[in-house]
């Protein structure tokens, strides 16, 4: 299922910034096929969205563990008005050494993967209602999610987001999906 929504200027803008932010450097690799784990802790502040800067000192809603030292804090999903929910997070590099960005996190539907790497593979999973949410697309095809991903160095942080459908008002608790990521259940605000 494939659900489209015309683009906002704002996304957009806020897409092609990331895009750029992230520069044109890029590789594969072949990785292990390791079972990443998740820790999952509730968010004790219910507050304004943390800066870029201050984003490692918020607990975050999830942690969510990848492969090759890849780390996913969920800093916040948030509802708004417009029926979107908007998940928010940085990706780390725990490890020792430069890691290319894994080509499953873009998913396996074609029309993400002909738009490059992306986070647009993560879906939100809400089991009350048993439905399933994937990342949006613009009418072009394009995820609503970080774009242009190729390689992280050791040590670096990257701010991403991925916007979904919003389940319905009553669910404020869904699972997040990630390929080569551990599943995590957060909670919804707003």
């Amino acid at each position: 299922m494939s659900i489209r929504v015309s683009s906002r200027g704002a996304t957009l803008s806020l897409a092609v910034f990331i895009g750029l932010t992230l520069g044109a450097v890029g590789c594969s690799s072949g990785g292990g096929d390791e079972r990443p784990k998740a820790t999952a802790t509730a968010s004790t502040a219910e507050g304004s969205e943390p800066s870029a800067q201050e984003g490692s000192a918020e607990e975050p809603l999830a942690e969510l563990q990848g492969s090759n030292g890849l780390l996913l804090r969920i800093t916040s999903a948030e509802r708004d008005s417009g029926g979107f929910v908007t998940v928010n997070g940085e990706l780390k590099n725990d490890g020792d050494k430069s890691v290319a960005i894994p080509s499953g996190l873009s998913g396996n539907e074609t029309e993400i993967i002909r738009n490059g790497r992306s986070l647009g593979g993560a879906t939100l999973v809400d089991s009350k209602s048993k439905k399933r949410y994937y990342v949006l697309r613009d009418t072009e095809g394009r995820p609503l999610t970080t774009t242009g991903l190729s390689t992280i160095k050791a040590g670096d942080r990257l701010s991403v987001f991925m916007q979904f459908p919003s389940p319905p008002a009553a669910t404020t608790e869904v699972t997040f999906q990630l390929p080569t990521f551990a599943s995590a259940t957060i909670s919804i605000s707003g």
